[in-house]
């Protein structure tokens, strides 16, 4: 189990890197997309390639981010139900959801997205929009993509188990951040729903 969470620890640095990097690509898009709607109402002028390198940009941060937001826990979840289960059925519920759900599904995609991508480039296909850029980049991003996210969920999967075993604590038990602001919000809606409707006060009829 040691040599495993050595492996998890190595594949969480890769992935927290590579997501921090291409979240900078936000940036740029905001530039392209900025730059692309002065030049449109300035000069009357616009470009397909400018259009889809916006598109490109997002679906970078999209794919490559996916593996850092399954590292930092910040997924969606059913919170409101999820929050009040208790911890080892929490564990067991992730051990299986990522070994039959996400680590399937992402294996899939990117089994079937190689090909698709490799037909792409060996074509050099280019966009049917009149100026615009070549495809095989941005359906280079979809295997890649999910090949990091099959190896983040080996790791989440590697994780979870010793935690589930005792091996490791829980990095995620306590933590901040949208997930907890979530949880914490699922709570206070709970909470108000519960107290009677008579214990909240009615004005009398005096207006008093």
């Amino acid at each position: 189990m040691s040599v495993l969470l050595a492996l998890a620890r190595a594949i969480d640095a890769v992935n927290a890197r590579i997501g921090k990097a291409a979240a900078w690509l936000i940036v740029v898009a905001i530039f392209v997309s900025a730059i692309n709607a002065v030049v449109r109402k300035v000069f009357d002028y616009s470009s397909n390639s400018w259009l889809e390198l916006q598109w490109v940009l997002f679906s970078a941060v999209f794919l490559l981010c996916a593996s850092w937001t399954l590292l930092d826990n910040e997924h969606i979840r059913i919170d409101i139900i999820n929050s009040h289960l208790r911890k080892r059925v929490r564990d067991g519920i992730d051990i299986f959801g990522h070994l039959f759900f996400l680590l399937p599904f992402s294996i899939l995609l990117l089994w079937t997205s190689w090909p698709f991508f490799l037909t792409s480039f060996e074509i050099n296909e280019q966009s049917l929009n009149a100026g615009g850029l070549p495809q095989w980049p941005a359906k280079f991003l979809v295997p890649l993509g999910f090949f990091f996210l099959t190896l983040q969920g080996i790791s989440e999967l590697i994780k979870r188990v010793a935690i589930f075993t005792g091996r490791m604590e829980d990095p995620n038990e306590g933590a901040g951040g949208s997930h907890a602001a979530l949880a914490a919000e699922a709570e206070r809606l709970l909470a108000e729903a519960e107290v009677p409707a008579s214990s909240k006060s009615v004005p009398s009829a005096s207006g008093e």
